[in-house]
């Protein structure tokens, strides 16, 4: 029996641009990647909409420092064979994470470290890290969203590339989601139930050719 986890914001939660609610649970992508690796694999979500990777927003109801919140959650969850991490869209907020793909790679460095680094209770060892980078934004007529992310749309197209250089340095996983999936043109952000189910796919043999080595 395998264990995954997967760490990320609304974009892991599933958050409907459309709708304003939440996709249908099997729309979202960690369901799409449950249901293809089968019984045998558990597929833990772990999603909060505007989670950064390390960085206070103290506009929010709730904890969204993903470093803050990451060795709890690995406490709770294990043993575990897997983590991936797809976050970085909040980091490209001002007010959270600074506005640059520079704030996602250094605060993404540092939630590999904490997943290395935590004293896990038995020999099951340390997981594996898949870096998943989000889609780059997209222009939008969505007033609120324009003032939230327009300023980083090159910026997104720079989260990419930072995570593979990351991923080579400290030996772990990457993916780039934009390869499968486009944000919608109705907040500039999000993905539609089609987009979020493409991640899930294409994540399905990436994530078994890790498994298989554990």
């Amino acid at each position: 029996m395998k264990t995954i986890l997967c760490y990320g914001d609304s974009l892991t939660w599933g958050f409907d641009a459309e709708k304003g609610g939440r996709h249908r649970l099997e729309d979202r992508w960690p369901s799409v990647l449950a249901q293809a690796l089968g019984e045998r694999v558990t597929v833990i979500p772990e999603g909060l909409s505007g989670r950064t990777t390390a960085y206070d927003d103290h506009l929010a109801p709730t904890e969204r420092n993903g470093a803050k919140v990451l060795p709890t959650i690995l406490g709770t969850h294990e043993p575990l064979d897997l983590v991936v991490i797809l976050l970085g869209t909040n980091d490209l907020k001002i007010n959270a994470g600074g506005g640059r793909a520079f704030e996602a790679r250094i605060g993404m460095e540092r939630l590999v470290q904490i997943v290395r680094s935590f004293p896990y209770q038995d020999d099951h060892g340390v997981p594996e890290v898949l870096i998943v980078s989000p889609p780059v934004f997209v222009e939008t007529p969505n007033d609120v969203y324009d003032q939230l992310f327009g300023h980083a749309l090159a910026q997104s197209r720079l989260i990419a590339p930072a995570y593979v250089a990351l991923a080579a340095e400290a030996g772990c996983h990457v993916f780039d989601a934009t390869t499968v999936a486009e944000a919608t043109a109705l907040d500039g952000v999000h993905l539609d139930a089609a987009n979020t189910r493409a991640i899930g796919q294409a994540l399905v043999e990436p994530v078994r050719t890790i498994l298989s080595g554990r």
